[in-house]
């Protein structure tokens, strides 16, 4: 499944670090505007789940879900505007299906910054207002197209055009298009424009290691500029996180996370966050050969998650046999399950439900 959440942000907050931290590809760090390129890496979701279910079914291997993760080198003020690079870093942004805004929540005169001083709601703005503004762009195009088609008497065309303008009004606002007072129909009218300002968004706050826990004066102004928008904001330690990133041991990296005051990595949370805000849920598959997560959108049915493990389950789809995730740790096994009758027969439009454990009947 192809969906992809990009990490954006300004010059130098830290976000191909938490990039490398999460990914087997590193990026490039560098403290010039578009100094890097645009990195691309598929990392595996975490999910303990798969460790409990290996205990009740000892298996070859365990494969994790996956998420594509873009790193897009940092923005500065005016990108969109004429600097031919950052034009293809907003397109890039377009190009994915959520964002991940990492913010600087944290001083160090070594790594100064773009603007001067650190200020990660000033940064906020910069950013949406960059985004904004390529959006901007694209709605005064249509609107230009959709005035000839109003011309000619396309009664349509007269419809679309109140809404474009609706969204025109509200961009030059500095408000995301995400707002825009217009009806989930009237959406349609920019459905090909690909709004950048639209995506889903979650923000990750970089603190030093002293803030790593509770956060710091810079979270705070972070939670408050944003306490009225339905988003998610993480606290991440980039530098902690880049030191356990560094220990291959597993016991090694518990260790360190004891010492720190941390349950897991920060990156793990992230990662999470990514797969939950692309509105990904995950199944299993649950045998000797293989214990596997696999990735669904939410609210697909039986017959369309069959079709993620093999197109041939999908066109020759009788029956998915179900069990919830609770249910077999908590009973032992899927013999277990039928006994307790807690194994369900469901057919193709089933929706299939985040943990469940799929056994596909099919016949080609």
């Amino acid at each position: 499944m192809s969906l992809q959440c990009g990490i954006i942000g300004i010059t130098n907050v830290g976000k191909s670090t938490i990039f490398n931290c999460m990914s087997k590809t590193k990026a490039e760090t560098s403290s010039f505007s578009f100094g890097s390129k645009t990195n691309l890496s598929i990392i595996n979701v975490p999910d303990e789940r798969l460790k409990e279910l290996n205990k009740y079914q000892e298996t070859e291997r365990i494969v994790h879900a996956t998420v594509e993760i873009v790193d897009i080198p940092g923005l500065t003020k005016s990108s969109g505007r004429a600097d031919k690079g950052a034009n293809q870093f907003l397109a890039d942004i377009r190009n994915c299906d959520a964002l991940i805004h990492v913010l600087r929540c944290f001083d160090d005169a070594n790594l100064p910054h773009v603007d001067g001083s650190v200020n990660p709601v000033r940064d906020i703005e910069t950013v949406n207002l960059e985004l904004q503004i390529k959006d901007l762009e694209s709605v005064e195009k249509k609107i230009a197209k959709l005035e000839k088609l109003v011309k000619v008497g396309d009664k349509d065309a007269k419809h679309g055009l109140e809404v474009l303008n609706k969204y025109k009004e509200h961009l030059e606002s500095f408000q995301n298009a995400s707002s825009a007072p217009v009806s989930e129909e009237d959406k349609k009218y920019v459905a090909d424009l690909f709004l950048i300002s639209t995506k889903p968004i979650i923000y990750v706050c970089n603190v030093d290691e002293a803030s790593a826990l509770n956060g710091n004066a810079y979270v705070e102004q972070v939670r408050e500029y944003l306490k009225d928008e339905p988003t998610e904001i993480l606290i991440i330690a980039g530098k902690i996180e880049a030191d356990i990133a560094e220990l291959d041991e597993e016991e090694d990296r518990k260790e360190f996370l004891k010492e720190v005051g941390l349950l897991e990595p920060g990156v793990n949370k992230l990662i999470r966050a990514a797969y939950s805000l692309l509105d990904l849920e995950t199944f299993f598959t649950v045998g000797p050969k293989e214990i596997r997560a696999w990735t669904i959108k939410r609210g697909v049915t039986a017959s369309k998650a069959a079709g993620v493990i093999h197109s041939d389950l999908e066109r020759g789809f009788i029956r998915a046999e179900v069990m919830k995730y609770d249910d077999f740790v908590t009973l032992g096994s899927e013999h277990a399950c039928k006994e307790k009758g807690k194994l369900s027969v469901e057919g193709k439009n089933y929706i299939v439900q985040d943990g469940d454990i799929l056994h596909i009947r099919f016949n080609v």
